[in-house]
């Protein structure tokens, strides 16, 4: 965190994500964390994912079941969302799809750089 001077906070948000395989949203981060850190704020979670965020160092998958959620894993990967339960499951990045950018690169006339798949059905569990 280059210029940023250390937090027991901003480390300790960074760790309860990254040890969550649950994508959490702000909200249980901060209930995981109250007990350690009584003082902390929801506001400060989330000003620091945001922080995080917008330097690459987490990923957000925008809004499921009405809150945002956020993973920690960065390398390309894409995600199962269970419609039953909301559990959503990492799931591994076909590299074949790169190829499609070619192919819609030019009838978009566009510039294709990243893309991100979301998979949807019933887990496992459920």
């Amino acid at each position: 965190m280059k210029g940023r001077r250390f937090s027991r906070k901003r480390e300790a948000i960074m760790e309860k994500l990254a040890s969550a395989t649950s994508h959490p949203t702000a909200e249980w981060i901060h209930s995981e964390l109250k007990c350690e850190h009584p003082d902390i704020g929801v506001a400060t979670v989330y000003r620091n994912l945001s922080e995080f965020r917008e330097r690459g160092e987490i990923i957000s998958l925008g809004t499921i079941n009405g809150q945002e959620r956020f993973d920690a894993t960065t390398v390309r990967h894409d995600h199962f969302i269970c419609e039953s339960c909301g559990a959503i499951i990492d799931v591994p990045h076909d590299s074949g799809c790169e190829g499609m950018y070619a192919k819609i690169a030019p009838e978009l006339k566009a510039t294709v750089s990243r893309h991100h798949v979301f998979y949807y059905g019933k887990c496992g569990k459920c």
